[in-house]
């Protein structure tokens, strides 16, 4: 089992910047691949970016490139998202995710492990 923890989310106005941290442990811990997503109230939860564990390959949505940066520490075991510029649309629950699977998926159903969230506000 996998346990996930984020922390860093926070209410920030517009064009400012966060860092969200994401804590992995378990007995052990094996995934290949972790993201963020979000959801906004109302909205489906959508991908923001995820990374290959093993070989640091990214892969970031359109929405966020150029803003937004995931990165990892292999030896914390702890996944980051840098957001820079931030904006209204990106308040959101803030999830990040782990998966078995090798690569970078972008779709949620890839993810076998989930976090609690954390709450992003952007203020104008």
């Amino acid at each position: 089992q996998v346990q996930l923890v984020e922390s860093g989310g926070g209410s920030v106005q517009a064009g400012g910047s966060l860092r969200l941290s994401c804590a992995a442990s378990g007995r052990t811990f094996s995934a290949n691949a972790m993201g963020w997503f979000r959801q906004a109230p109302g909205k489906e939860r959508e991908f923001v970016a995820s990374i290959s564990w093993v070989s640091g390959t990214t892969s970031h949505a359109a929405y966020v490139r150029g803003r937004f940066t995931i990165s990892r520490d292999t030896a914390k075991n702890t996944l980051y998202l840098q957001m820079n510029g931030l904006g209204a649309k990106d308040t959101a629950v803030y999830y990040c995710a782990a998966a078995q699977r090798h690569g970078v998926p972008l779709i949620s159903t890839a993810y076998e492990y989930w976090g609690q969230g954390t709450q992003v506000t952007v203020s104008s």
